[in-house]
């Protein structure tokens, strides 16, 4: 017979016991479920970590090229299932980095053969003072007078020479390392750029679903903002760059600067840094008054500061932070300050950062004034 007594019904521990027990368990369970988590992320991270900056700019081209590659597929159905599109995307966009880099490197050897020439004829003749600074509007008798005491005498050229030719080795030396890195970590990012291309639905998925369980639907809200800044930030750097840079090629052929597609390409990559256009098309300039063509000269600066104010103060701002209604200080704080803290990767993760900022901000503050506001009434 059971004991229906109530002692026998008590003796054991109670449910809601049992019930703090068990959730206890969860818990803790959970709690080391995601230290075991972050503790395998940090360590996949610092094992993988000489290779982030070729990761994030596989990303970067990846994102930029995103609504492009989409319509491609749309287009051409049978080619995204395969293997075939992603490759045509990925190699289309090697050729992009790679003709102007070879364009640079013949122009480079071509110069470079001749500065040897130039630099072996100097150490025998020495270097005549170049008729150019005769036609200076100031300061012709004290260049003269330092050209002479330095450079016109073959033994002073020689010497000269000689100290840098000391410095050249360790210096290509560096430079050589350097060109092998950063190549590797290209190609490093172009294979990644691929297999985005192929297995980039099924990333995006996966990416939305974890945002939304640890973030909820406003993780999802920052990375579309992330993204909008990413594309803004291509447009408003890259393609107007590439736009200034074709321009002031055009016009240093009318000028009749030496090389104008090379410097037109310089002067491009320059202007996708805000402020650094500047740099080049000054150089170019002094190249053309050097040769005696004080008015061009004058021309082809005058041309690029009126190029360049327009393109970072009218055309920028609109195209950076209009996709993102961010602020045009903000945007020149992202681009400055990413740039200063991680390179050229900056001049996309700075702005992408800056609009998160922004979003968080925004929300933050009208999500407590909209609280306040009910409060008070």
């Amino acid at each position: 017979m059971q004991d229906t007594t109530p002692q026998a019904k008590i003796s054991g521990p109670p449910r809601c016991t049992l019930v703090k027990a068990s959730h206890r368990s969860r818990r803790g369970q959970e709690i080391a479920r995601n230290v075991l988590a972050f503790f395998i992320l940090a360590i996949a991270l610092y094992t993988i970590r000489g290779f982030m900056p070729a990761l994030m700019w596989g990303c970067v081209f990846a994102v930029a090229t995103w609504p492009l590659y989409t319509r491609a597929q749309l287009f051409w159905p049978k080619a995204a299932k395969g293997l075939l599109l992603p490759f045509l995307f990925t190699a289309a966009m090697t050729l992009i980095f790679v003709i102007p880099l070879l364009l640079i490197t013949l122009e480079a050897v071509g110069e470079a053969q001749s500065a040897l020439s130039w630099l072996e004829k100097a150490r025998q003749t020495g270097v005549p003072v170049p008729e150019a600074i005769s036609h200076l509007p100031f300061g012709r008798q004290t260049l003269t007078q330092w050209w002479q005491a330095h450079l016109a005498n073959p033994k002073d050229v020689s010497g000269l020479v000689g100290a840098l030719d000391s410095k050249g080795m360790a210096v290509t030396k560096a430079v050589g390392a350097q060109v092998a890195h950063r190549g590797t970590l290209f190609c490093f990012s172009i294979v990644t750029l691929f297999f985005l291309y192929k297995d980039g639905s099924s990333v995006v998925h996966q990416c939305r679903i974890a945002s939304r369980r640890a973030f909820g639907r406003r993780g999802e809200i920052v990375a579309r903002q992330i993204v909008a800044s990413i594309h803004g930030t291509v447009q408003g750097l890259v393609l107007v760059g590439i736009a200034e840079g074709v321009l002031m090629g055009f016009v240093y052929f009318l000028c009749g600067a030496p090389h104008p597609a090379l410097f037109g390409v310089i002067t491009g990559v320059a202007a996708m840094i805000p402020f650094c256009a500047m740099i080049a098309i000054g150089f170019v300039s002094l190249l053309i008054l050097a040769q005696g063509a004080s008015m061009a000269g004058i021309i082809a600066f005058c041309i690029g500061a009126i190029v360049i104010f327009v393109a970072d103060h009218f055309i920028r701002p609109v195209l950076i932070g209009g996709s993102t209604k961010l602020p045009f200080l903000w945007v020149l704080l992202g681009i400055l300050g990413g740039a200063e803290t991680w390179g050229l990767l900056g001049l996309f993760v700075g702005p992408a950062a800056m609009a998160a900022l922004d979003l968080v901000w925004r929300r933050w503050t009208v999500g407590s004034s909209r609280r306040q506001n009910q409060i008070e009434t």
